[in-house]
C-alpha cells in the first residue's frame, strides 16, 4: 500500500466546505453596489475570523503563487494588494505565508478608486498607473463569469464558482419570488 501524499492545496470542494462552515458562503438574495442581483454572496472576513481556517485558506492561495516561477523569483520583495477592505484579512494571511514586504488595499472615494472597494480590474489599473508591475492576481473564489486573466496575468483562485448575476430586478429570479433582498458591499 503506497503512502498517501501530503495535500498542499485543499480541493475546491474542501474550500467550499470551509466557506459554508464559517458562514462566509451565503445564500439568499443579494444586490451588489453595481446593481446586479444574485443568489449567493461570499463574505471572506467570516472565514478569516478563525485562525485555523484563515491559515489554511491563506497558505493554500500563497502556494498557488509560489509555484509560479516569475512570482517566486521576486519574493519577498513584493506587496500584496487587496481590492477591498473585506479582503484585508486575506491579504495579511497571504503576505504572512509569502513573507512579502507589505499590503495595501484600494478604496472608493468620491467615485474614484483610491485603494479600496472590489473590482480587480480597477485595482490593477490603479497599481499600473502608479508605475508598479502586476506579477500576480489571486482570489479565494473567482466567479466563472469573471475574467481568468487581466492583461495576460492569470487570476489564481482556490474555487471557481459558477454564479448567475442578473442585470436588473426585473430579470432577477429572487425578485420575482419575493425573496427579501440584502444590499451588500463587494
Amino acid at each position: 500500500m503506497a503512502a498517501q501524499g501530503v495535500q498542499l492545496i485543499p480541493s475546491p470542494e474542501e474550500i467550499m466546505q470551509i466557506l459554508k462552515r464559517t458562514g462566509a458562503f451565503r445564500e439568499g438574495h443579494f444586490v451588489y453596489p453595481n446593481g446586479k442581483h444574485t443568489a449567493h454572496y461570499f463574505q471572506m472576513p467570516l472565514a478569516f475570523r478563525y485562525y485555523d481556517t484563515a491559515r489554511v485558506l491563506a497558505v493554500a492561495l500563497s502556494r498557488k503563487f509560489r509555484v509560479d516561477r516569475d512570482i517566486a523569483s521576486q519574493l519577498p520583495k513584493v506587496s500584496i494588494i487587496s481590492p477591498s477592505s473585506g479582503g484585508i484579512p486575506v491579504a495579511f494571511g497571504v503576505r504572512d505565508a509569502l513573507s512579502a514586504q507589505q499590503i495595501y488595499w484600494a478604496e472608493q472615494e468620491g467615485g474614484k478608486r483610491m485603494f479600496r472597494q472590489y473590482a480587480i480590474e480597477e485595482t490593477v489599473e490603479l497599481v499600473r498607473s502608479l508605475g508598479a508591475p502586476i506579477i500576480g492576481c489571486g482570489a479565494i473564489v473567482r466567479f466563472t463569469s469573471a475574467p481568468d486573466n487581466i492583461d495576460g496575468v492569470s487570476i489564481k483562485s482556490l474555487v471557481e464558482f459558477d454564479e448567475k448575476f442578473y442585470e436588473s430586478a426585473e430579470a432577477c429570479v429572487e425578485c420575482k419570488a419575493d425573496v427579501p433582498e440584502e444590499h451588500v458591499r463587494f
